[in-house]
């Protein structure tokens, strides 16, 4: 019989890389693409096999919470073919414990969808994460094929599949040099052009080894065999695609103040639905949650890592083929990767006052001194204390309206008008 920890979450979110870092893209800022390193010689898919004991172990770990999300992400996913993901499907229904619900996403370039993909994803209520970084102008200029050129059209051709076929789509927009001084222009086109309801803005902050040229457009740290930046957790410096600190808060307060005014209710945006849960006292986010340890990462071999930024060997946990998935995530090691968020947050960072928004940001962007000289800052924190200061007194009447059992939406009427 089966023996979840106790020490177990009740839940807990999982990224599969079915290909592990293989993309049929070659966006100059991924991170990811040089993690292929890890595994030199490996054909970068998922067998069978690996495939039924993730989906059997996921579905037995969260046996006492009723949501389960199966999350496909990359890499590239669909490189994997159809065929994985309908089997896929199929296992799921196989182990779905009594009273689960099942819940599909993915997360893709779009460069390969067309009618099968987008029929399936629609037969099964797949929410599809597409990434996109602005127009045509922007989205090029970093996301682009094994041959240099952009990526858009393809993209589009994608996104008209999934329009078409009425699929759940969201939009994770990469935020970075290109495109954070036009934050309408990218707003606009994915709520006027793309149709879009549910907006994720991610910003890009791609460290850089001490050792290369000076900034802004520093050499790239390199493995062996890779095209793509080794990440340099003891360096302090970014690369000229990266996202300025105080760029990236002027990009959301821009977007924000349209938002506000006509758009609540109707678009999603990610970064402003988490900050007015911070108000009132919520975090479904591990971004911006108090702690973290809950959002791991399964590679294509079966190799389970603390987080998606953290797909290094001092951070894999095991191997789900020889160690129980729940186990892993219940271990000291997970459980203590997921503490230090809290623990190690400077003391300049816990006398601020938007730390109940921001509680540090994530810890792989923590890599800049404190104006006291203490380790752990965040590199983004000066945008972070724009965007929260700045956008304070709408928040608080919503959570005010929210906590009357009213609607946030009212806000646009009761300040805006």
């Amino acid at each position: 019989m089966l023996h979840i920890p106790k020490t177990a979450p009740p839940f807990f979110h999982l990224l599969a890389k079915p290909t592990g870092a293989a993309c049929n893209l070659d966006c100059k800022y991924c991170f990811f693409l040089s993690k292929g390193a890890l595994y030199p010689g490996s054909r970068f898919r998922m067998d069978n096999e690996l495939l039924e004991t993730y989906i059997r172990q996921l579905l037995e770990s969260h046996r006492r919470w009723p949501e389960v999300t199966v999350a496909w992400q990359g890499g590239e996913p669909t490189l994997m073919g159809l065929e994985f993901f309908k089997l896929s499907v199929e296992y799921a229904e196989k182990y779905k414990q009594p009273g689960q619900t099942i819940l599909h996403t993915i997360q893709t370039n779009g460069t390969k969808i067309d009618d099968g993909w987008a029929s399936f994803f629609k037969k099964h209520n797949f929410l599809v994460g597409l990434s996109v970084d602005g127009p045509r102008e922007l989205h090029d200029a970093y996301r682009v094929n094994r041959s240099g050129a952009g990526s858009f059209d393809q993209v589009m051709a994608g996104w008209e599949h999934l329009r078409r076929h009425g699929v759940d789509f969201n939009i994770l927009c990469s935020v970075h040099a290109a495109n954070q001084d036009y934050p309408l222009e990218v707003y606009r086109f994915f709520r006027d052009e793309q149709k879009a309801q549910f907006i994720q803005f991610i910003p890009i902050v791609e460290r850089v080894s001490a050792s290369s040229s000076p900034l802004p457009n520093p050499v790239r740290m390199k493995w062996p065999g890779s095209g793509h930046p080794l990440d340099a957790r003891t360096d302090r410096l970014v690369t000229g695609r990266s996202v300025g600190a105080e760029q990236y808060g002027r990009f959301l307060i821009k977007i924000f103040e349209e938002w506000v005014r006509r758009d609540v209710g109707k678009v999603f945006v990610q970064m402003f639905d988490i900050t007015l849960a911070s108000f009132i006292g919520r975090y479904s986010l591990c971004v911006f949650s108090p702690a973290c340890g809950n959002a791991l990462v399964l590679e294509h071999n079966g190799d389970l890592y603390s987080c998606d930024h953290y797909v290094e060997p001092g951070y894999k946990l095991g191997n789900i083929k020889e160690i129980h998935m729940s186990e892993l995530v219940a271990s000291d090691k997970q459980r203590r990767f997921g503490r230090d968020k809290l623990d190690r947050l400077p003391r300049n960072c816990r006398e601020c006052k938007v730390l109940f928004a921001c509680n540090g940001g994530c810890p792989a962007h923590r890599f800049l001194e404190t104006p006291d000289g203490e380790p752990g800052l965040n590199y983004l924190c000066a945008g972070y204390k724009l965007f929260f200061n700045h956008v304070t007194r709408p928040m608080n009447s919503m959570a005010s309206l929210l906590r009357q059992g009213r609607y946030a939406d009212e806000v646009m009427s009761i300040l805006y008008q």
